[in-house]
């Protein structure tokens, strides 16, 4: 109960504001003022045990970032330590003739008891604590420090574009952008404050060496020219007090550099240290196997230790035998269940066909090679599952269906680290991801060669590599955009269904469409269907609206279009027409945003009307010389990639009797120009011309 309340009242101080100049007013009151020797051993048994809760704080911690206040405690531990310091060199120097126990228990303790009472012992010792913590702990936390603030800041732009690439591609949210983004400045900021934290840890150290010897030097002075002591008297007494002192202090010192040695040198990732241990390096039989066969060894030579190195490797051997068994159990099979087994082929035999026999073709497919089973398997740890639920979730919001669910399946018969999409049973790409590297992706503009295995992104082309997972760091600070095995996958499989949307919308997707649409506006869907128009010609609209990359979200104007224009006529490609000059405003605002201002292309008159007669004509694809239409195609891929480099949109504006078929006609030559008729750019926007095909 007298806990409960304290912690009550300590939280009540945090939240008022008070904790910190609380903190330093008592440690400003430590240097300050002379504290009995009770009031000494309470803070140094305090001393000890905050340096041991937050060094068990660390071992137990999920991530780094989990402790993002550990630069802060780092602070306060070592103004903490240097008060009590100065404190207790005060009682030493002012008490310290009156025995050993003049200075508190505790110090005495440290001074009789660890080191036997012997000053000597307890010079080596605390030279031992002392280099053990300043050479090894204190300098390599401090370099790695340093190395890791380097990299961390080096590789935030490399991982905002990542994050911002999975964005695009719809495999994040915009909350879990935000949060991802968060973490990348928590994580830049922690390790930052983690370098200049090791400084005090460091500094630390040495003024723990100073203090030993400046309190040792001023001791025996005080105890043989002011106190009238032997010099074999004042070196005894000074001298234990002195070296129970710099123990007493530098034991929590030693715990709290083991802690941010421990933090800065931690992985990020979700599991304490314990689990890592377990899991990485006790966790393989292989390891305990050979290590067990080392210490048998070594226990059957002669003058050896044979009883510990023969009981050690005893123990490791059946460590590395019960590691084994359950990382590779050997399931045996009930006697009924071998001989179902046995039997099943003759009773399939027996049994007749049906209809279930007849495997139907899967809208979405995904066939993965043996190696990447872990990626799509949660009990492994696989992610691609929910990237893949992610990318559905995107790509439905945005193209105003749902999209159907993904059939993953493995094959033995393809390669080990490749993986097909395929629709309606027929290949659209294929490629192969390595699940134990990450690909780095060449965005144009990197400082610096990698080494890897040279390929290209799946998705869109680009050059990249595939790098080992410990370059990570070093490919992002080199500009190049990080992706694993799971993204470069869901990302080629997102590209490749926004291409080919219109091929998975069907008669049963847009019936559905429409009887949501009847819970708000019933009398214009009854209206349209089937009085005025076919399931069918609807279905040819949706699809040819998709395959010009319009989204159909907006699936109540599109139905007040058909309503208005399916008395003149019920051509697919007519309707397209007038749904497209509906949809204008959306369709603009699509290709160039809120921009008042729409940079386009245009046909030059000669060519527009040769064009215009060949439609007249009944069919530009035969009235259009081949010669023509190469070098129209050629230009158009030109001027669109130009547009592409300025960073602008590519639009041809032209007649609307041309639209439609030089929409068909452009698409293989170039996949990014968007072709407007003149009456689908909304008033409120300015046309900008930015060249004229056919000089």
């Amino acid at each position: 109960m007298a806990t409960t309340a304290f912690m009550d009242s300590v939280k009540l101080v945090g939240r008022r504001g008070l904790l910190a100049p609380f903190l330093v007013l008592v440690a400003l009151a430590m240097m300050m003022l002379p504290l009995p020797a009770v009031i000494l051993d309470l803070l140094f048994s305090f001393n000890i045990a905050l340096s041991l809760v937050i060094l068990l704080a660390v071992i137990y911690a999920q991530r780094p970032l989990d402790l993002a206040a550990f630069p802060t405690v780092v602070l306060a531990g070592t103004l903490l330590r240097l008060a009590l310091n100065v404190a207790s060199t005060r009682v030493v120097l002012i008490n310290g003739h009156e025995g050993p126990g003049a200075a508190g228990q505790v110090i005495e303790a440290f001074g009789s008891f660890v080191i036997g009472g012997n000053f000597a012992v307890g010079l080596v010792v605390f030279s031992i604590i002392t280099i053990i913590n300043f050479v090894v702990v204190t300098k390599g936390s401090t370099r790695v420090s340093e190395v890791t603030a380097r990299f961390t800041l080096d590789a935030m732009p490399g991982k905002q574009m990542a994050i911002d690439a999975d964005l695009n591609a719809g495999l994040i949210t915009q909350d879990q952008a935000r949060e991802r983004r968060t973490e990348v400045r928590e994580e830049a900021d922690f390790y930052g404050s983690m370098d200049g934290a090791s400084k005090f840890v460091r500094g630390d150290a040495i003024a723990g060496i100073l203090i030993l010897f400046i309190n040792i030097l001023g001791g025996f002075a005080v105890g043989v020219f002011q106190h009238g002591l032997s010099m074999a008297d004042a070196a005894r007494i000074y001298v234990l007090l002195t070296i129970g002192d710099g123990l007493v202090a530098q034991v929590p010192a030693l715990m709290l550099s083991i802690a941010a040695a421990v933090i800065v040198t931690r992985m990020s990732k979700r599991q304490n240290m314990g689990e890592q241990l377990v899991s990485q390096v006790l966790g393989q039989p292989k390891v305990l196997a050979v290590a067990a066969a080392v210490l048998v060894a070594m226990g059957l030579i002669p003058g050896m230790p044979n009883m510990a190195f023969l009981m050690l490797g005893a123990v490791c051997g059946a460590g590395a035998h019960l590691m084994h068994r359950r990382l590779n159990p050997v399931a045996e099979k009930a006697p009924e269940q071998q001989l179902a087994t046995d039997k099943s082929p003759k009773a399939a035999e027996q049994a007749d066909l049906g209809w279930e026999d007849v495997a139907a073709v899967d809208v979405i497919g995904l066939e993965v090679g043996y190696r990447l089973i872990p990626l799509v398997d949660r009990n492994q740890g696989g992610e691609l599952m929910n990237r893949i639920r992610a990318v559905r979730k995107k790509l439905s919001q945005d193209l105003g269906f749902l999209v159907p669910a993904v059939h993953i399946r493995d094959n033995l018969d393809m390669s080990p680290n490749a993986y097909r999409i395929s629709l309606m049973g027929v290949p659209l790409g294929e490629a192969e991801v390595y699940p134990d590297r990450s690909l780095a992706i060449n965005p144009g503009r990197v400082q610096g060669t990698l080494v890897g295995i040279p390929t290209r992104d799946p998705a869109f082309g680009l050059e990249a590599i595939w790098i080992e997972s410990g370059a990570r760091d070093h490919a992002q600070s080199l500009g190049y955009t990080i992706v694993d095995p799971g993204t470069v996958i869901a990302t080629h499989l997102s590209h490749l269904l926004q291409s080919h949307a219109h091929e998975l919308l069907g008669h049963e997707e847009v019936q559905q469409m429409l009887d949501r649409l009847a819970q708000s506006a019933p009398k214009l869907v009854e209206d349209l269907v089937p009085k005025r128009l076919p399931l069918g010609v609807v279905v040819k609209v949706l699809q040819n609206l998709l395959a010009e990359r319009v989204p159909i979200r907006n699936i109540r104007t599109i139905v007040e279009s058909l309503a208005e224009h399916a008395g003149g006529s019920q051509d697919p490609a007519a309707l397209t027409s007038a749904v497209r000059t509906a949809l204008g405003r959306q369709i603009v605002q699509e290709i160039s945003g809120i921009s008042a201002e729409v940079p386009v292309l245009t046909l030059e008159p000669k060519l527009e009307q040769i064009l215009l007669q060949s439609v007249q004509g009944g069919g530009p694809a035969a009235a259009i010389e081949p010669a023509l239409a190469e070098r129209l195609q050629r230009n158009v891929a030109e001027l669109v990639h130009k547009q592409e480099l300025a960073g602008e949109a590519a639009v041809l504006l032209v007649a609307p009797a041309l639209r439609s078929w030089l929409a068909r006609f452009m698409r293989p030559a170039a996949p990014g120009l968007h072709v407007l008729a003149y009456n689908e750019v909304p008033d409120n926007r300015r046309v900008r011309l930015v060249a004229a095909l056919g000089s």
